[in-house]
């Protein structure tokens, strides 16, 4: 923690430094702020005479300001005042590859950089999209990736922002909104505080919130995050990003997709991770997702204090194989002091984007924490744990009675989603792979009944059961499957059963 503030301290020092050389009015660089004449040109002036200056603030004063790509550069900071707006062209001939990066604000290899004030950055998202869409089916600029399953092309929409190989990045009280891809990006940047921003990114797909790829001393603090896409994301998207040292805190986050997310792109390692005071509602995937399916390494990781909302699932933690020469590996997990409501229907409704649907009927499903034969998540303490489950699981859909566990896909090289085993045999958490797993003072609550057990573990190792609290009137609520080396306080254990023991079977298929 010492380290953090010592780290804090120092970029907010830098980010004076800039704040107090020379001002750079982009008005005075020819940019007019009607919403129609394109300014690019001006603000690049702007921002290449604050550079040349060895520093400098770019103002943009009240006015919508509209743009294509602009690049900033060392030791210069973008400065909103109040009812400024950076408005995205829709043009995309706007909106040129600069050093392999397409996106409306970029920098690569810059150091000292910031985005301050309390203005918004706008970039008309869909509209950008839709012309890019409109261009590929008339014929003018095709799209070798174009996706027809989903009517969306990929080729040409950038991000909002992207910074790459940047060093002391500071963002504070700007609004970001409708990015045409990902919203924010940091790639193989480091020193980056990120704080009191607001995120509404609702205007098309792949509208992640905040992205994190292979980054270094990292803080998020006090934002308000609204996604189509995964709201706050740690990735390491190709082998060599590592991610370390980073710190999410006080954060309120609704999604279309996870609300705090590890991967899915995760080839590199994801280490000494601290998440805590998150609020999260009407989001449709994990309050908290933390995954290695390309080979990363995740260990030392913190989750505390989460609070969920009207969200379709609580915790995953997945050790799988999909690319790379060998599985990663997972350990040194806590997960505390957590609450999550889970509604029986999707969540986010009211997202006219709204992410993938599940392409089958399907029971509730539970938490999950589950590595890969050969591969165990290692070391995972889950205390103070709340959730509420909505019941209501149909036995038509009971694909894997508890006699049939092995028949449970591994899915080992499949995209990781809590619905990726399929129909799972318990509604609370199922736990498959794992050696070394506390669970201490669980609470499990069901709005209606669940003719499965609350608890299925398989193929676990040295596992610790104390303070579970489940429906009283339900017996044999804890099913153990080749589980070895456990330690169940006496209330844990009266509701264990090994699968022989269950009383509802299904005829084979």
């Amino acid at each position: 923690m010492k380290k953090k503030s010592i780290i804090t301290f120092i970029i907010f020092c830098l980010s004076l430094s800039v704040s107090a050389q020379k001002l750079f009015d982009i008005k005075k660089y020819g940019a007019i702020g009607d919403g129609k004449t394109l300014n690019t040109k001006a603000i690049q002036k702007a921002i290449d005479a604050a550079n040349k200056n060895k520093g400098g603030k770019v103002v943009f004063s009240k006015g919508t300001f509209l743009s294509g790509s602009i690049v900033l550069k060392d030791n210069v900071e973008l400065f909103f005042e109040d009812d400024a707006i950076l408005l995205g062209s829709t043009n995309p001939d706007d909106y040129p590859k600069y050093e392999g990066i397409r996106a409306f604000i970029i920098a690569n290899g810059s150091k000292n950089i910031a985005v301050n004030g309390k203005g918004t950055i706008d970039g008309q998202g869909r509209e950008l999209a839709l012309a890019i869409d409109s261009l590929h089916h008339t014929g003018v600029r095709i799209d070798p990736k174009y996706n027809y399953r989903r009517m969306r092309p990929e080729d040409g929409r950038g991000k909002l922002i992207s910074f790459v190989k940047c060093d002391s990045i500071t963002m504070t009280h700007i609004t970001l909104k409708n990015s045409p891809g990902w919203t924010m990006c940091f790639r193989a940047c480091k020193n980056i505080v990120v704080d009191f921003m607001k995120v509404e990114s609702r205007a098309y797909w792949n509208n992640d919130g905040i992205d994190v790829d292979g980054c270094e001393n990292v803080r998020i603090t006090n934002c308000n995050v609204n996604a189509a896409d995964d709201g706050i994301c740690l990735k390491s998207e190709i082998p060599g990003l590592h991610n370390n040292n980073i710190y999410i805190g006080n954060c309120t986050i609704r999604s279309s997709a996870n609300a705090v997310k590890f991967g899915t792109g995760s080839y590199g390692s994801f280490k000494n991770v601290t998440i805590e005071n998150i609020k999260v509602f009407d989001t449709f995937r994990s309050a908290v997702a933390i995954e290695s399916v390309d080979g990363a390494e995740i260990e030392n990781i913190k989750v505390s204090d989460v609070t969920a909302v009207n969200t379709g699932n609580a915790i995953l933690i997945r050790l799988g194989h999909r690319n790379g020469e060998k599985a990663g590996y997972i350990k040194n997990v806590s997960v505390k002091n957590v609450k999550v409501q889970v509604p029986f229907g999707r969540p986010d409704i009211d997202y006219d984007m709204r992410g993938p649907e599940v392409d089958y009927f399907h029971n509730p499903f539970p938490s999950s924490i589950a590595g890969i034969p050969g591969h165990s998540i290692e070391n995972v303490t889950l205390e103070n744990i709340e959730i509420v489950y909505p019941g209501r699981a149909s036995k038509g859909m009971a694909y894997h009675p508890l006699s049939r566990l092995k028949d449970v896909k591994e899915n080992i090289n499949g995209y990781p989603e809590f619905t990726m085993f399929g129909e799972l045999p318990s509604w609370g958490f199922y736990v498959r792979h794992v050696n070394g797993i506390e669970m201490k003072n669980i609470k499990l609550i069901l709005d209606k009944e669940d003719f499965r057990p609350a608890f299925v573990f398989d193929d676990v190792k040295n596992l610790t059961m104390k303070a579970i609290d489940i429906p009283s009137d339900k017996n044999d609520q804890i099913v153990f499957k080749d589980v070895l080396s456990s330690n169940l306080d006496s209330e844990a254990a009266k509701r264990k059963i090994e699968p022989e023991q269950n009383k509802f079977e299904l005829p084979a298929r």
